[in-house]
């Protein structure tokens, strides 16, 4: 498990606002002005539906490939220019994909898009991890979370706007300008981190084998978990927009509830990170995992827009519980020696709960219906919260209370 910094008492999550927090916001907006926007440019370049579909999940898939490379490059560059670099990769690859010739290109583009995502994802958990003593990092943490939703709730908006105004090119570059913003705050305040030698058997022994082999039993229970999360967010977003137009919504509605939905997520993202580091970390994650899988289960009862609007509330609020959780779980088990590469497996299987979500789901539905994969995602994240609260050891464990400050 990870040791705290020896500067915990110095800590203040005001630290990280040039840092991390500003930078999460200006990388969200443009990750959020994008995203709607990739299908749309993959039609316009003459994509079929079928190959638009594949261009979007070509980001997905980038990050899959290039989590555990990211671990290592993280570990050899340093959070600083992992972070830079990182986000000045995406500023170029969003400056490509605008004037990209063919669905071929844009595809290519959107996949290292991906991995770059990736690879500043990694750095920031990995720099947060590193500022944040114990007993504050749930709150340091979630606040990334939240500030991830803050961009991500605002850049659609400008997404649309610049795509409608200037074409749908623009919405790249708007990332773009958002990326070499992000890249350059923190060229200027992120300062280098100073690492113990990493030891010597696990530089030698095997490598990432040698960690996933070293940290299986972490894997396999609270790695379980991570993925019925990552599945259960994933099928958030799948979920709610079908139900609803299954039981006759149009879209304006299906849009408000959502929205809703939304903020409730927003708003819960604070109180859990205080919640993690009061309590422990399974106190928010458990919550959320049993939340998630019990509006999954209900779902199917919906059948007007008021109970829809209240299944849709009660998964944001699970969400909103989860801020952060998985990060904060990575950063807590990690071994501080070989912390980056640990952090780029963990991120892994995150990341393959999310990409396998819509898979089992589109399979679910075609063998039974919507409702049967609903129940079922339910199901899966009520397994997530047993192996959390019966196999997992509690990460924090602390000889006195925490000093809360106002940050």
């Amino acid at each position: 498990m990870a040791r705290a910094p020896t500067a915990a008492d110095d800590f203040r999550l005001r630290s990280l606002i040039l840092s991390v927090y500003l930078p999460t916001i200006l990388f969200g907006i443009g990750q959020g002005a994008v995203i709607p926007i990739i299908p749309l440019f993959a039609r316009e370049l003459g994509a079929s539906l079928a190959v638009a579909s594949l261009v979007v999940a070509a980001r997905g898939i980038g990050q899959l490939v290039f989590d555990m490379p990211a671990g290592v490059l993280v570990a050899r560059l340093g959070d600083k220019w992992a972070m830079v670099l990182g986000t000045g990769m995406v500023a170029a690859v969003a400056i490509g994909a605008a004037f990209s010739p063919s669905p071929v290109v844009l595809a290519v583009l959107v996949f290292v898009m991906g991995g770059a995502w990736s690879f500043w994802q990694l750095a920031r958990l990995d720099y947060v991890a590193e500022m944040s003593p114990i007993d504050k990092r749930g709150r340091a943490m979630s606040m990334v979370g939240g500030m991830n939703r803050v961009g991500t709730f605002i850049g659609p908006v400008i997404g649309g706007f610049v795509a409608q105004r200037f074409g749908l090119e623009a919405a790249f570059m708007a990332q773009a300008a958002a990326g070499l913003l992000a890249s350059g705050t923190m060229f200027l305040s992120v300062r280098e981190t100073r690492r113990e030698p990493q030891v010597a058997g696990h530089a030698v022994g095997g490598g990432l084998v040698g960690i996933v082999r070293d940290n299986r039993s972490i894997f396999l229970t609270a790695g379980v978990s991570v993925i019925a999360l990552g599945l259960l967010r994933q099928a958030r977003q799948v979920f709610l927009p079908l139900w609803g137009d299954s039981i006759g919504l149009d879209v304006a509605a299906i849009g408000v509830v959502f929205s809703v939905g939304a903020l409730v997520d927003a708003v819960v993202f604070y109180p859990s990170g205080v919640i993690m580091d009061r309590w422990g970390r399974k106190w928010a994650a458990v919550p959320c995992l049993l939340t998630l899988a019990l509006g999954f289960l209900v779902l199917p009862l919906a059948h007007d827009i008021y109970s829809f609007a209240v299944i849709a509330v009660v998964v944001g609020v699970g969400n909103g519980f989860g801020s952060g959780i998985v990060m904060t779980l990575g950063a807590d088990f990690a071994p501080e020696p070989v912390r980056s590469q640990f952090l780029g497996v963990w991120r892994l299987l995150s990341d393959t709960g999310q990409a396998g979500g819509p898979v089992l789901i589109s399979a679910l539905t075609a063998l039974g219906s919507l409702g049967l994969a609903s129940v079922a995602s339910g199901g899966l994240g009520l397994g997530g919260a047993a192996i959390m609260i019966f196999l997992v050891a509690e990460p924090l464990k602390r000889g006195s209370p925490a000093v809360f400050d106002s940050g």
